[in-house]
């Protein structure tokens, strides 16, 4: 994991993305859904409930913000940071995790989370639904 810098009076610090993972931040609702979608397959996700409306973000490989193209959703990569909860919150206030970092690592494979997003947003206008 990045240094550390910047600790907030709650615990949570900045840190870098493009070092050791890249980030995807999904709006809230997505991103639940998706995360209900992956279920063991998904890494570490945190949420971070103090923006607009909400927002979960999944750790993804480094690179991956480099070819990421999934509509309503923000990559972060190198030269972005992402607030970081202590290990054990799992609960607000501020960003806390919904899924732990754990043994296995911290990221998400980058397809499977782009294939959730696509399934928890649901079929555009207009396209074909197989039935």
């Amino acid at each position: 994991m990045p240094s550390t810098r910047l600790p907030s009076a709650a615990g949570a610090t900045l840190h870098d993305a493009g070092h050791d993972w890249d980030a995807i931040r999904v709006p809230r609702s997505v991103g639940l859904a998706a995360l209900a979608i992956l279920g063991p397959r998904c890494g570490a996700a945190i949420e971070d409930p103090l923006t607009s409306s909400g927002v979960v973000y999944y750790f993804v490989p480094i690179g991956t913000a480099n070819k990421w193209d999934v509509e309503n959703t923000v990559a972060l990569g190198a030269g972005a940071t992402l607030m970081i909860p202590p290990t054990r919150r799992t609960e607000g206030p501020g960003p806390y995790w919904r899924v732990c970092p754990g043994e296995d690592g911290w990221l998400t494979d980058p397809d499977a989370l782009a294939a959730a997003i696509a399934d928890a947003f649901g079929p555009r206008i207009g396209e074909d639904q197989a039935g």
